[in-house]
């Protein structure tokens, strides 16, 4: 079933109206609707890209959080082959709000991870919502020593409203495990590649997304808080998230006039969620350029580039 954001109820009025006429002729062959539902259809494209061709920040970031949209398990099963997952960090416990182990990225070996928020109620309770404490951060480093050892590319999906806040995970270290993790990014002397797949937020999705090249989904969003904590902070009334998320320039067109991500990957007319095959497609043929330029390079021509890349964000503004 559909989920409609609350700017969607033109499309929503005209799919339902769709929905009727296709039960209508079902259950009646003698009543033939199809001119009607190829018309409405034709309205509900052109209201689609009338929509989403002028959205706001905050839209685009209601659009970011659709719980509908493709999440990592989506992108791991389609595209990577032999995907072993790893658990536990040797340390503590497992994360499940990180997702990370090996696979095969087009017959490539790689290191792969990434937050999964869960898809219903019982998964996003087990992956905690995709907020993760430092055992998944710790879990993040163990797998990155591991692809730098044996000279893995490491790919990383970002999709977290940030790192979970709870009195436990301060506890056992979680500025800590957020700051190796982002350190571990850095030193990698192998290609590392991260794309933001819906949220990106503060230090809980950097600490992972540190990479060579830094790609956004055409309406993910990444933030340094997120706009109802910011609104929160500002002017004490969270409900002024839509004036903070403006302020803020959280969109990808945003981050990539800044500099702060190398390019953005188009998503189908009405979000991924509308056809997330063909966005998951589109994102790995990404990565897998990306690796190619980035395979012609030494291991520490990789790791000084990273580095450089990081210190000029901002300089040229």
């Amino acid at each position: 079933m559909q989920t409609y954001l609350d700017f969607e109820k033109p499309i929503s009025d005209l799919e339902a109206k769709i929905h009727e006429l296709k039960k209508i002729a079902a259950e009646d062959e003698s009543i033939d609707t199809s001119d009607e539902i190829a018309r409405l259809e034709v309205r509900v494209r052109e209201a689609m890209e009338d929509i989403y061709g002028k959205l706001n920040a905050w839209q685009r970031t209601q659009v970011a959080r659709h719980p509908q949209r493709p999440h990592f398990m989506n992108y791991a099963a389609q595209l990577f082959t032999d995907f072993t997952p790893l658990a536990g960090d040797r340390n503590f416990g497992e994360d499940a709000a990180i997702q990370a182990g090996l696979a095969r990225f087009r017959g490539q070996p790689v290191a792969v991870m990434g937050q999964e928020k869960g898809h219903d109620t019982k998964s996003r309770l087990k992956h905690n919502f995709g907020s993760p404490r430092p055992e998944g951060y710790r879990k993040a480093v163990r797998v990155m020593e591991m692809a730098d050892r044996f000279g893995l590319p490491v790919i990383s999906l970002i999709d977290t409203a940030g790192a979970y806040p709870g009195v436990g995970a301060e506890e056992r270290g979680q500025a800590e495990a957020i700051a190796r993790s982002t350190e571990m990014c850095l030193s990698l002397r192998v290609p590392m590649v991260s794309v933001v797949i819906g949220e990106g937020g503060s230090g809980g999705a950097i600490a992972i997304a540190t990479g060579n090249r830094v790609y956004m989904l055409e309406h993910a969003i990444y933030s340094v808080i997120s706009p109802e904590g910011a609104a929160s902070i500002l002017w004490r009334d969270s409900t002024r998230a839509k004036e903070a998320a403006t302020n803020m320039r959280i969109t990808a067109p945003d981050l990539k006039e800044l500099g702060v991500i190398d390019d953005i990957i188009p998503e189908p007319t009405g979000g991924a969620h509308r056809d997330p095959e063909t966005v998951i497609e589109n994102t790995g043929d990404v990565i897998f350029s990306a690796l190619e330029e980035l395979g012609q390079m030494s291991g520490d021509e990789v790791r000084n580039a990273r580095r450089q890349k990081f210190l000029q964000i901002g300089r040229n503004l």
